[in-house]
């Protein structure tokens, strides 16, 4: 899945859903076998696994089924440490209640929670994703009613469903698995941001024409932070989307830095955007109360990283070891073993389901940017990170792998800069402002 086939033209690529699709399991799934599943992360105390269960059937060539990472067994680390705090050990896999980290925990773990109680009023953060989900704000009413949240509906003006042309009643066709996709992207923003409004672009399908025309019609909107959690395999019209889609001053893009290891993925890949890794997250008796890792589920399952081929490196990115664009920027939570709670009904039974992958980060930093404040017009919020870089604003991860590679920081985390995580995670907002 990673690559595109030799017979397919450049412009035409394999998308698919970063939160997401293990290229294993997703063979399993296009050759016929059903539902793929695929072993646990070693950090879990019981067995876990992961279901991949596909999208409706590409509608549109370029496209392939879709996967979402869902937990459906064993103990989540939010249920270990519940179960720490009260002895009573909960049921795996059960939909009626969260069983993953909700908003008090991911505010926790990036120092989040006075900015959160006080910023985002009047920013809108913009999910782009593809197809319609039909139930997004029923689904959001759910979640933010369940954990306190202000209500964030059509009615108060806080929400606003269109699709990649701005229409609110000529929406794109349903599709359940994007609708996963859509829930856990409107979840995130919310945990992270809960004053801010949320404006939801549906592409008409996952090329990277209407993903990107979803993008551009999200800042005609007026949105300042836009989420992406979708990839796919470089080509040589990467350049071109960028002028296309992507250069947008004074607007942060972040996009998902991929879920299958070591390789670079389009459009984390964009010089204009911030390429957001995933980490596994767990509580810790340090100061800072919480650890990380970088997210590494299997050989072919984990945060992606790696350095373009084709897109040139921005001015404030300055590693030696790539010549070209480097991946990723900074990172946030994404392993399933970890993952974030998140709400969801259409296609499912409804409940409370947990995920992982790149697509929970993407939105969490695109929410931190949020809180951080409008960047000014003519910045590009890619390079404020790197501001700060090796400072206590951004939480150093130093442990793990997504894979082997030449050039060992592309893949293998070290004190300050690499691949998979980039410079690290938030640890409060003034890495992310201007």
């Amino acid at each position: 899945m990673r690559s595109t086939p030799p017979n397919r033209p450049a412009g035409h690529r394999a998308w698919r859903r970063i939160g997401a699709a293990a290229a294993a399991a997703a063979a399993l799934v296009l050759a016929g076998f059903g539902t793929a599943v695929q072993a646990d992360a070693a950090t879990a105390p019981a067995k876990v696994t992961w279901t991949a269960t596909p999208c409706a059937t590409p509608k549109h060539k370029g496209e392939l089924a879709c996967n979402s990472y869902r937990v459906t067994g064993g103990l989540t680390a939010f249920q270990k440490q519940q179960a720490a705090r009260t002895g009573v050990t909960p049921k795996a896999a059960d939909a009626t209640t969260p069983s993953g980290y909700g908003p008090s925990n991911l505010q926790s773990a990036y120092g989040l929670t006075s900015a959160a109680a006080s910023n985002g009023s009047g920013e809108t953060i913009a999910i782009v994703d593809a197809y319609n989900d039909p139930n997004a704000e029923s689904d959001l009413a759910t979640y933010r009613s369940y954990y306190g949240l202000s209500a964030c509906t059509t009615a108060n003006g806080c929400f606003k469903k269109v699709s990649q042309t701005g229409s609110t009643t000529s929406l794109p066709s349903s599709d359940s698995g994007w609708a996963e996709e859509i829930s856990l992207d409107l979840d995130m923003a919310s945990a992270i941001c809960p004053k801010c409004n949320i404006l939801l672009v549906e592409a008409t399908s996952a090329t990277m024409a209407n993903l990107g025309k979803a993008v551009n019609e999200a800042v005609t909107l007026g949105a300042k932070y836009v989420s992406n959690s979708y990839g796919g395999s470089e080509s040589s019209s990467d350049t071109s989307y960028d002028s296309s889609y992507f250069n947008h001053p004074g607007v942060a893009i972040t996009v998902s830095a991929g879920d299958s290891g070591y390789g670079a993925e389009y459009p984390a890949a964009s010089k204009y955007v911030t390429a957001v890794g995933g980490t596994a997250l767990k509580t810790s008796s340090t100061t800072r109360g919480w650890t990380e890792t970088v997210w590494k589920t299997s050989s072919t399952e984990g945060t992606g990283s790696g350095c373009s081929s084709y897109d040139a490196k921005p001015s404030w990115q300055t590693d030696t070891g790539c010549s070209k664009r480097t991946i990723s920027d900074v990172s946030a939570v994404a392993d399933p073993a970890t993952g974030v709670s998140v709400y969801d009904s259409y296609g499912v039974t409804a409940g409370w389901y947990t995920f992982g992958g790149t697509s929970a980060s993407s939105p969490i930093i695109a929410g931190v940017y949020a809180l951080a404040g409008t960047p000014s017009s003519s910045s590009y919020p890619a390079s404020f990170p790197y501001a700060k870089a090796g400072t206590s604003a951004l939480n150093d991860v130093t442990s793990g792998n997504n894979g082997s590679c030449s050039t060992s920081y592309l893949c293998t985390a070290q004190s300050g800069y690499d691949g998979p995580t980039g410079w690290g995670t938030p640890e409060g907002v003034s890495a992310f402002t201007g």
